[in-house]
This record gives structure tokens, sequence and C-alpha cells, in this order.
């Protein structure tokens, strides 16, 4: 029996955490890799001003003619946005500093939450025929990250094994719950993932045990470990499996992408 909360499009992803610094470009770049690798076709949107996940999948500034400001701002069509990496089957929507002032000119406009969900229902969006969304948010919970979180299915949080990381999840899951109620009730979060984990700290360790304690199922059971090869990655512009597929930071992009794709497959049956 088919699952009826399935999207009937792709499966739209936004990868979130108002906190910098925890991994969450290089989940959405490395991840979206792994689902490609698993022959899924994927697109990346990096709704991020800095440009980090654009960069980090190979796409010179000079390339970024038509970006996610343009989609959201100034109705250029689907298939003048979107581009294809060197990773077969993964495409990606840049972004550019251009998107800093997205935020300003968005509070005029009076369907300011739901143009990046108008933009990815577009009937154009049918002839890529994508499996999955992954939409690439900026550290802050502004108007950008509520515009993915209205247009996506679910959320997956980074979590970053360090002091205080949880605590900084409460207001996440409050916009979550705020979202939710005015615009998007269907809107669920897909998990959290551990990353920067390094097995011999004793706190990456107590990190683990309060997310599991706190979080329970909502936790991933694949953990992204501190890896030097993955901190390398981006700057060959290029994903860590590609850089270094036999790498623990390769292995356990690859296992996270076959856990999410074992649940959803779950969910459906």
């Amino acid at each position: 029996m088919s699952d009826p909360s399935r999207p009937a499009g792709p499966r739209i992803i936004a990868v979130a955490n108002q906190k910098g610094g925890v991994g969450k470009t290089t989940t959405t770049i490395n991840l979206s890799a792994a689902l490609a690798e698993q022959g899924k076709r994927v697109l990346v949107i990096d709704l991020d001003p800095q440009g980090n996940a654009s960069t980090g999948l190979g796409i010179d500034p000079e390339a970024r003619d038509y970006t996610t400001y343009e989609l959201l701002l100034e109705d250029v069509p689907l298939d003048e946005v979107v581009l294809p990496t060197s990773s077969e089957g993964l495409f990606i929507i840049p972004a550019t500093v251009d998107l800093s002032s997205a935020d300003i000119e968005l509070i005029s406009n009076e369907k300011r939450s739901f143009l990046l969900h108008d933009a990815l229902r577009q009937t154009a969006m049918d002839a890529f025929d994508f499996d999955y969304i992954l939409i690439d948010c900026p550290p802050s919970l502004n108007l950008l990250t509520v515009n993915a979180m209205v247009a996506a299915h679910s959320i997956l949080v980074p979590l970053q094994s360090e002091f205080f990381a949880l605590e900084g999840l409460s207001q996440l899951m409050l916009t979550i719950r705020e979202v939710r109620e005015a615009a998007n009730p269907a809107l669920r979060i897909e998990g959290v993932v551990l990353t920067m984990y390094d097995s011999r700290n004793r706190l990456s360790q107590q990190v683990e045990m309060d997310a599991r304690d706190n979080l329970g199922d909502l936790v991933f059971k694949t953990i992204i470990p501190r890896n030097v090869r993955v901190s390398e990655a981006p700057s060959y512009s290029i994903p860590v499996l590609s850089y270094d597929s036999n790498s623990k930071g390769a292995a356990a992009y690859r296992a996270l992408a076959v856990e999410l794709l074992e649940q959803h497959a779950a969910v459906a049956v």
C-alpha cells in the first residue's frame, strides 16, 4: 500500500540549524552526492548568501548567472537556474552574495514566505524528474529559512558534537512549530544527525547520549565523524565521496544516505 503522506513530486528536505559551523553545508553537499550515488536524481538549493554549497559542488562564481535570488525575486524559470554538477545525477541552484539583501526585499512581498514553495512546484519541475531536493539554509532563522521550511516536507538538523549543542535546538523547534501552525502543517522533523563526532572525546559521547535520551528515534543511527578528508574536500570543489571515496567521512555519508532511503522505503510499504 502506498504512503498517503509521500509527496507526489520530489521529497524536499531543508537542512537547517541557526547555529553556524555545525556541518550544515557539508552535510547538504555530501548527503546529496551520496543519494546521487545511490541512483537518485538530486537537486541542491543553495539558500545561503555565502554560497558555500555552490562552491563546494564546483560552480564557479562567474557561472552563477541566475541564482536562488533570481528564482525567488525575479521569476526566472527553473530551467535557467538549475545547473549540473560534476557528480552524475546531482544538480544545483547556486547562490551569490546578492541573496543577502533578499530578506529586506521579501518583507514587502505579501507572499514572502511562499516564494520558494511556489517556485519548486512549477510544472517545469516535472521535466527534471528529481527524487530529492535538499535546501542548504543560512545559519539564521530569517525569512530565507522560513521559505525553506514552508517549501519543505521535512527538516534535517545537523548537530555538532559539542557543549551546549542541544540548547540551540529549542529556538529551531519553536520556529518549526510556528511554521506548522501558520503555513505548513505537514512539516516534520526528518531527523537529527550528529556531526564532527570524535569517538575518543568524552564530550562527543556525552552529547550523543544526551541527544538520544532527549530526542530518541529522531537521532540518526549514523554519526558523521570529525574527518580531515571531509574538511579538505570543499577546497577542491567536490564532495568527499569524490575527493577520497575510501575515507571515513565518505563512508559515513553513504551510510546516512542509505539510512534515509531505508526510512523512506519503510513508510511507503
